[in-house]
This record gives C-alpha cells, structure tokens and sequence, in this order.
C-alpha cells in the first residue's frame, strides 16, 4: 500500500486529511485526524515524595479526567522542551529530569497523533500552574503517593502507560 495524494478536508481547531491509498489496482479514500505532536509526562516531586498529575475537562470524554501534564508541541519545539513548558504551564514546576518513557501512536488506524510519554522528576515550584488563561484552561493538581497511583483506574491511556512504567520499575 501506498499514499498517492492527500488533501485537507478540514483545517480548524485540528486538522482531517484526505488520504489517497493505492492498494494494487484499487485506490482506497481515508480520512485522518491529524492533531499534530504531543506530549505528556508523570511528574514525581522528589521533595514531597509524591506524583502530580492533572485534572480537567476533556471534550472527548465529555467529562473532567486525571491524567498526566500533557500538551501539544509548538512549531520546531523539540519533545523535551514543549514537556518542560507543559509542566510548568499545568503545575507550576521546573522540570529536574526528563527521562523518556514511550513514543507511541494511540490509535494508528485513522489517527496521526503521536505522544512522547517522559518520567519527570521536579522539586522547585516556581509559578502558579493551572494552565494558560489565553487558552481556557483551567487545570487542577492532583497528588499521589505510590501507593495510590498504582492503584488508580486511569480512563486516559497515555497515563495509564506512565502508571504501569512506574509499577514494573517499583
């Protein structure tokens, strides 16, 4: 299989591609989200001995989710940078180390989306958090010990990868 020609079927607030895909003599007509680059970090604050991960409203689930500090890479914004930015937009910290977890695609089948997934470590909270004001966010900090975290039904699968890379290193 091959891509022959793609368009965009769509350009606001995401982007849907329409992709043309040769398949020996028959060409196949795919739509694709294409959000962009993400990126999303669990954060450990090595001085409260403790996990700060977020909680808000998300549109896909219709309802306010627990996750791990997440956005969008900016322009030609390396992963490591726009996950520092992220943190310090959502919680307030400086990132310590960066330790990269996954790089994954969540839904390859008609998603472009790909996620860089880091372990950050922090310890000095040097501004207020709660997200960007400009981009309506309105983020809450959510802390878990160990314990807690490992036990936690997480519905978002980019947390729920970063949880279970934390529970086969423990």
């Amino acid at each position: 299989m091959e891509i022959i020609n793609r368009k965009t079927a769509y350009n606001g607030h995401f982007k849907v591609g329409l992709l043309t895909v040769q398949d020996g003599d028959e060409q196949l007509k795919r739509e694709r989200f294409e959000p962009g680059t993400a990126v999303g970090a669990l954060v450990w604050d090595t001085q409260q001995q403790r996990y700060l991960l977020t909680r808000q409203f998300r549109v896909g689930a219709e309802s306010e989710l627990v996750e791990i500090a997440a956005g969008m890479v900016d322009g030609d914004e390396t992963p490591e940078n726009a996950i520092r930015r992220e943190i310090q937009e959502e919680l307030g910290y400086d990132v310590d180390r960066l330790e990269q977890i996954a790089r994954i695609y969540p839904s390859p089948g008609a998603n472009a989306e790909v996620i860089t997934i880091f372990f950050a470590e922090v310890s000095n909270k040097s501004g207020e958090g709660g997200g960007l004001e400009e981009e309506s966010e309105k983020i809450e900090t959510v802390v878990f010990t160990h314990e807690q975290l490992v036990k936690q039904q997480f519905e978002d699968a980019k947390t729920l990868i970063a949880a279970q890379w934390v529970q086969l290193r423990k």
